[in-house]
């Protein structure tokens, strides 16, 4: 068993960077998977900020949250994940894990997270996790 899967015991929000509106994306079918396994979903893309996404709030920030994060689950380019973990170093409490889904790798993130504290994962399907977990 993945050493990942005891965090969806104690985890309740998610925050998911990127997370899209549209049903056939990625990102909007791992995070409404999570959402029905009881997880709060708490959407961030500024594109849609405002808007709602699977009957939440979407921020343009992970610095828009206002409540605890457990785990900030990324959709964005491998590129982009710098800016992305330094924001999440940023938050308080500091998220328990930084996930980058399949195709999302960046060493440099990778360390910002892991020295802010937290688990951090790369190229690797939350959902997938979640779902062997269970």
């Amino acid at each position: 068993m993945s050493a990942h899967y005891a965090l969806f015991a104690t985890a309740k929000n998610i925050a998911v960077v990127g997370l899209s509106n549209r049903p056939d994306r990625p990102s909007f079918v791992v995070a409404s998977v999570l959402q029905s396994g009881g997880y709060r979903i708490i959407p961030v893309n500024p594109q849609y900020a405002g808007s709602t996404i699977l009957g939440e709030p979407c921020l343009a920030s992970l610095g828009d949250i206002t409540v605890p994060v457990d785990i900030v689950d990324c959709f964005r380019r491998s590129e982009d994940m710098v800016d992305v973990a330094t924001a999440a170093a940023a938050m308080s409490p500091v998220p328990k894990v930084l996930w980058m889904q399949v195709g999302v790798a960046n060493g440099d993130a990778a360390k910002i997270a892991a020295d802010a504290g937290m688990t951090v994962v790369q190229n690797q399907c939350l959902e997938t996790h979640y779902l062997a977990s269970r």
